[in-house]
């Protein structure tokens, strides 16, 4: 009983892990994340309007989402937007005209800039455009929400 439990467990693990993670924005002005699936839970903060999250699982009307700090929380679906954003991870990440290091800089950023995800299937670099309305890329590895 105990090991078929164990393996049941793993297999859902091994299951889980081979998912890919959905990525969504916050598209109400707001959004309040709770400890549970229910607005009756421990309100844990206020997500700004479109902050991006990673969703992990979806139960009902409500989805544990996970952001940039790696929180977990739950927050109900409808407050979420298919609309992409990205937040700056790294500290004076440069964005370029170009997909390439040698490509004029058009802008720096900041650790936690919000920025919109133009093309959502980057892999290495990837096309965004900040709210002053500059287009570039940036380096995946200089963005979290991908």
């Amino acid at each position: 009983m105990i090991l078929s439990r164990f393996l049941a467990g793993l297999l859902f693990l091994a299951a889980s892990a081979a998912h890919a993670f959905d990525f969504k924005t916050v598209g109400t002005p707001a959004a309040i994340l709770y400890d549970t699936p229910s607005a009756k839970g421990k309100k844990l903060y206020v997500a700004p309007q479109g902050m991006p999250v990673q969703v992990m699982l979806s139960y009902g009307e409500w989805v544990k989402v996970r952001d940039m700090n790696g929180d977990v929380a739950w927050t109900p679906a409808n407050g979420l937007s298919a609309r992409r954003n990205v937040l700056v991870s790294v500290p004076g990440a440069k964005v370029f005209a170009d997909a390439n290091d040698s490509s004029q800089v058009l802008m720096t950023a900041d650790k936690g800039v919000l920025l919109e995800l133009v093309d959502p299937t980057a892999l290495t670099w990837a096309r965004v455009r900040h709210r002053d309305g500059i287009t570039g890329y940036i380096k995946a590895t200089d963005i979290w929400g991908l």
